[in-house]
């Protein structure tokens, strides 16, 4: 396992190499989970890109940060990860806050990003009333006591059967999230507007969704790649919120396609 100290939080992240000359991507979770999201999808593109993952604060292995998050904070992670690295130019791919994260890495610091693949996430997430009634439901009996809400909008029916030992993995997963990692992070998301910035991503950007994503739906979605000058769009057929567990396959292939058409 690799850990860095950025700042006053200690995270946890994976660093895979890839020869010379080849792409660094960067992938960023989503709220409620940590960096194994991913693994089906890295694992398809390792060898052929460098890659950096990472858990966010207050998920996985990765310190809290504390009571309170602003969306500020993480994006000073991530910052301070690959400056840590020493990698610029990275194809930033983040889900739902990590998008996010991603869009405010390059409104913060547009020296670190080559291009933006944007997956189940907005410029604007929820709102403030749907954010704080989660935040007060948590804090009076904990996640568990909402999962089941949260993972319709996760996950398609099927992928919800019973006896689905994947499902049943995930939501251990995310019940077993810091309490204070995941409020923090709520607020984050609760307070984070990049509408404005959204009109000025002068780089190649991708914005990619599951067709039946409940918690950034693709009219939401699409909204936001509509925002942005150029931007592509893509939905994922059979797919919630998290593509990357459901469908890594098709998900591999349109990362790679975006990357090959920004050369």
């Amino acid at each position: 396992m690799q850990f860095a100290k950025i700042g006053s939080v200690t995270l946890h992240y994976q660093l895979i190499g890839a020869p010379a000359g080849k792409p660094v991507i960067v992938f960023a979770n989503s709220l409620g989970t940590d960096f194994r999201i991913w693994r089906d999808v890295i694992v398809r593109l390792a060898g052929d890109f460098a890659i950096v993952t990472y858990d966010m604060r207050g998920h996985g292995l990765s310190d809290s940060g504390g009571a309170h998050s602003t969306m500020d904070d993480h994006v000073a992670d991530l910052a301070g990860l690959l400056d840590m690295l020493d990698t610029r130019q990275v194809i930033v791919c983040g889900l739902s806050v990590g998008g996010l994260v991603a869009q405010g890495l390059y409104a913060a610091r547009p020296d670190l990003v080559r291009a933006l693949v944007l997956c189940d996430t907005a410029h604007k997430i929820g709102t403030n009333e749907l954010w704080n009634g989660r935040i007060e439901a948590i804090r009076a009996n904990g996640i568990e006591a909402i999962a089941d809400a949260i993972l319709e909008r996760w996950f398609t029916p099927a992928f919800r059967a019973a006896g689905n030992a994947d499902f049943a993995g995930y939501r251990n997963m995310l019940i077993r999230q810091p309490v204070e990692g995941y409020v923090a992070t709520c607020e984050a998301i609760r307070d984070a507007d990049f509408t404005e910035e959204a009109g000025r991503i002068a780089v190649p950007a991708i914005c990619i969704v599951g067709d039946q994503d409940g918690s950034t739906p693709p009219d939401l979605v699409l909204s936001t790649a509509k925002l942005i000058p150029g931007c592509r769009y893509e939905v994922v057929k059979d797919a919630g919120h998290i593509p990357c567990v459901e469908q890594p396959e098709v998900l591999t292939e349109i990362i790679r396609a975006f990357v090959a058409e920004i050369g």
